[in-house]
């Protein structure tokens, strides 16, 4: 989605605000300055397994009262604020406990703490494109964020970052995560993680040019994907390695047909190349369960006790092979 358009959209002049933040939450897009909620748009979405057990239930029903949902979205956001200091001086940078049984943060966590990747390229609010080279930091930054579309520069966070090892790579707190795997090579970083807002215009064909023009590996991760217009789909499919499925119905349908693993039938995770199933091997207790998989084949991942049982971060699953996607009555629903 072109900024411009969404701050139209949310009847928001960017000029005015000296700290803004916009993301996303149960698919809504939310404006963030000094520290409150200034504008949440209507949602779209009628349920999210996470947002439910996370935030108390939120849902919209039959008959729903579209502001009291807008206030229960404004209210699990400024909950994020009160708790873990997002968009603000606050921040919290560091954690180690898993927040989400099978998020991004947490597979590259994982990743990184066992040398398969180097450095991750993740987005920050008060920083933008990030280059993280320490576990801890991955999650911090990570473990309870939501699509991130635009930051403003909070100094105190970027010192914090600066401070623990991270290269902050604009000053001014721009997201450019294509620039940001550069600086990385640049940097001397030989195996990357990036994450990718599957809403933005990212060009995700440019990762595979900088990969083999510098001979490095790029491993891309796709996530905040609700919503997604099918030609974004199509590359996503051809460029990518790991897919969140978020609240998109197409995704499950058009990626989930093409992957290898499917992590999760919640909440699918859809991991589509070999880099990718190496990535998600870090977060095996025994990485080998995932990493010699036939790529040629198709396996789930889930809670069911059907196949071989394996642990996936602190969470006991199952393994099996298995034609993908498999849906759930408890996915997100638009």
């Amino acid at each position: 989605m072109n900024l411009e358009k969404l701050l139209v959209k949310m009847g928001i002049r960017k000029s005015g605000f000296k700290d803004l933040h916009i993301t996303r939450f149960y698919s809504s897009f939310v404006a963030v300055s000094k520290g409150k909620v200034i504008k949440v748009t209507d949602p779209v979405m009628e349920y999210c397994p996470l947002a439910h057990y996370l935030y108390g239930g939120i849902r919209k029903s039959k008959g729903h009262d579209m502001e009291m949902l807008k206030k229960a979205i404004k209210g699990a956001v400024e909950g994020k604020i009160a708790e873990f200091g997002h968009f603000t001086v606050s921040r919290e940078l560091i954690q180690n406990s898993i927040a989400v049984p099978y998020g991004a943060s947490e597979i590259m966590m994982y990743a990184m703490a066992k040398n398969i990747i180097d450095a991750a390229v993740v987005v920050c609010d008060g920083a933008g494109t990030v280059i993280v080279n320490k576990p801890e930091v991955i999650q911090g930054i990570g473990a309870r964020m939501n699509g991130l579309f635009y930051t403003t520069p909070i100094k105190a966070v970027i010192k914090q970052l600066e401070n623990a090892g991270c290269a902050v790579v604009f000053q001014n707190a721009e997201i450019n995560q294509i620039a940001g795997v550069k600086k990385a090579a640049e940097l001397g970083y030989k195996n990357i993680a990036v994450t990718i807002n599957g809403f933005t215009d990212e060009d995700l064909a440019e990762l595979k040019k900088i990969e083999n023009d510098t001979n490095i590996s790029i491993t891309s991760l796709v996530v905040c994907t609700t919503g997604v217009l099918k030609k974004r789909i199509k590359e996503i499919n051809c460029f990518t390695d790991v897919v969140w499925s978020c609240a998109s119905k197409e995704i499950r349908e058009m990626t989930g047909k093409r992957a290898i693993l499917q992590i999760s039938t919640g909440i699918p995770v859809f991991v589509l190349t070999k880099k990718g199933l190496d990535l998600a091997a870090g977060y095996a207790s025994d990485d080998s369960n995932i990493r010699n998989l036939d790529s040629n084949k198709q396996y789930l991942v889930s809670g069911k006790a059907e196949g071989v049982k394996i642990k996936m971060g602190n969470f006991d699953a199952y393994l099996k092979e298995s034609k993908l996607p498999v849906r759930s009555k408890k996915e997100p629903r638009l």
